[in-house]
């Protein structure tokens, strides 16, 4: 079930919010602490339909109470007989709140500061207090925080445990508590009206993750990093899951401490893993197996766990080459394939080396080039510690690569049929480090692999010059579209591919 909460701060609106949550959730929690002491209760949950919890926190416990315990302890009291369902009371006034009426006690353990220890034993105490649920409500900025939480909701106990992870991964334990059987988790009505950061909305969970569809034996695949652009990932891969009636979710997983991860993956049954390349190499040594290009980039945006172990995979040169090779037969009727293409890579970093080895793949040959302050990585010296000269560097990495090195500076005497742009911390300008825009040829296709889905200014300023560009989305989509095969086998449906694209 989904429980939304309101906190009103007045009787007339909360009567309102009651009867619009009533009809998005199957349980409604009513936030008392910003009610006066005087407001009704039993006209107020009077015809909700929906079953209603009441509570009334203090803020220690993340409420806004500003009265006096004793008067708190009054409104749960009321609560009790006032047509409540449950009623939400902490362990150590379980005894200012006896049972009464119809309604049941939740009791309630909060900890605004860390993830509470011996969860055993409080759901021992929270027996002995006559609860008929027990609740726990931790910080959850990582999967760390929020592993314990998972591990009550889904440990078989005396009572039926509730969690609510407070923070980033506070979504996660709300989808996996689903699997795991947790009576309801909490969702806000619509944005703005979160009692915490990061809770999901009623429609997200409904839209989003399909949540309803959730049973035991759903598969998950946890999707790390992303930025903005994870939920558009999420929102895509599980609309793929349905067309193809697969009983599998996408999952944000906030990464905590990676010597964990692993134990806590299996547990959790997650076999798959999406990843942005800014946690890529982070992620790398999770894996027991890396396919060439995640060793040759010492980077990964996917990692499978298979019958031999975690598998490591760098996909996105495959998605590059494929969008480049597409975009070269729609604009160009000279017949000539890319790997005939005179290419230019710009960049010495971990996205230029695994652009560097797709070329190879193709049996295509490329120039590299990179500013000396451009470099993703700092090199320095094995045996003194100096930093490293980054022309030396730039060009080491070419021969290692097998591609022909063109110094910075005498860009102006190149013009490339292929520019793929791989380093991030590439600027336009007119300064020693920086890309002069009047080097930019109407002849030349620029593709840009360092931002997407969203589009660099670089990209912009090309366009503008009439230069052949390709649209970041387009990359994102076919990045989507490698990754969503490798996971499934099955291709990503056509309709949830053009919807990638924006157009749809």
């Amino acid at each position: 079930m989904i429980c939304v909460s309101i906190t009103p701060e007045h009787r007339t609106l909360a009567r309102v919010d009651l009867l619009n949550a009533a009809r998005e959730a199957d349980l409604v929690e009513l936030c008392a602490d910003r009610l006066s002491t005087s407001a009704d209760l039993s006209r107020l949950l009077g015809d909700v339909g929906k079953p209603v919890i009441v509570s009334c926190r203090r803020a220690q416990d993340g409420g806004a109470w500003s009265g006096s315990e004793e008067e708190r302890c009054g409104v749960l009291r009321k609560a009790t007989f006032s047509g409540a369902a449950y009623v939400e009371i902490e362990p150590d006034v379980a005894h200012e709140v006896p049972r009464a009426g119809s309604a049941k006690r939740i009791i309630s353990f909060t900890s605004l500061e860390k993830p509470l220890s011996d969860v055993p034993a409080r759901i021992d105490q929270a027996v002995g207090l006559d609860a008929d649920v027990v609740k726990f409500a931790w910080p959850t900025p990582t999967l760390d925080a929020a592993w314990p939480l998972l591990a009550a909701v889904s440990r078989k106990c005396a009572l039926p445990v509730v969690g609510l992870g407070l923070g980033a991964a506070g979504r996660t334990c709300s989808l996996l508590s689903l699997k795991y059987g947790s009576p309801w988790v909490y969702a806000a009505l619509e944005k703005g009206m979160e009692t915490h950061d990061g809770q999901a909305t009623v429609s997200e969970l409904d839209q989003l993750y399909a949540w309803r569809d959730i049973t035991a034996s759903t598969r998950f695949v946890g999707i790390a990093g992303f930025g903005e652009s994870r939920l558009t990932t999420a929102r895509l891969f599980n609309a793929g899951f349905r067309e193809l009636d697969l009983n599998t979710r996408c999952v944000p997983l906030e990464i905590g401490e990676l010597s964990k991860l692993r134990r806590m993956l299996e547990f959790l049954q997650i076999n798959a893993l999406l990843t942005s390349r800014h946690l890529g190499e982070h992620l790398l040594p999770l894996a027991q197996h890396a396919e060439d290009a995640a060793r040759v980039g010492t980077n990964c945006d996917l990692l499978l766990k298979k019958s031999n172990g975690w598998n490591a995979f760098n996909l996105i040169w495959r998605g590059v080459i494929r969008i480049l090779e597409k975009t070269l037969r729609r604009q160009s009727s000279d017949g000539v394939a890319l790997n005939r293409r005179e290419i230019l890579v710009l960049g010495s970093g971990r996205l230029a080396r695994t652009m560097q080895h797709g070329i190879r793949q193709i049996k295509g040959t490329a120039a590299l080039a990179c500013s000396q302050d451009g470099n993703e990585e700092v090199r320095f010296c094995q045996e003194c510690g100096a930093e490293s000269d980054p022309a030396s560097h730039v060009r080491e990495l070419a021969e290692q690569m097998q591609a022909r090195y063109v110094p910075f500076g005498k860009l102006s005497g190149q013009c490339p049929d292929v520019v793929i742009v791989a380093d991030p911390a590439l600027e336009l300008g007119y300064g020693e480090h920086e890309l002069n825009p009047a080097w930019l040829r109407s002849s030349m296709t620029i593709v840009d692999v360092t931002r997407f889905p969203e589009e660099s200014d670089l990209l912009r300023e090309a366009r503008e010059r009439g230069c052949t560009v390709v649209r970041s989305s387009y990359i994102f989509a076919q990045l989507l579209a490698e990754h969503f095969k490798a996971v499934t086998g099955e291709d990503l449906p056509t309709s949830v591919f053009y919807e990638a694209l924006g157009l749809q």
